[in-house]
């Protein structure tokens, strides 16, 4: 008899991978806009 896979893993591995991408989305995005900050801040001067 085959073994059932266990959907809930595989669900728990795509749950984690989904909010690892999104945190790195928003690190990218605050490290985006201070760096945006920062040049209109130079720009002003």
């Amino acid at each position: 008899m085959a073994r059932k896979p266990n959907y809930d893993f595989e669900k728990r591995q795509k749950e984690i991978a989904k909010k690892a991408k999104k945190d790195e989305k928003k690190k990218r995005k605050l490290e985006e806009a201070a760096a945006e900050e920062t040049q209109e801040t130079s720009v002003e001067d």
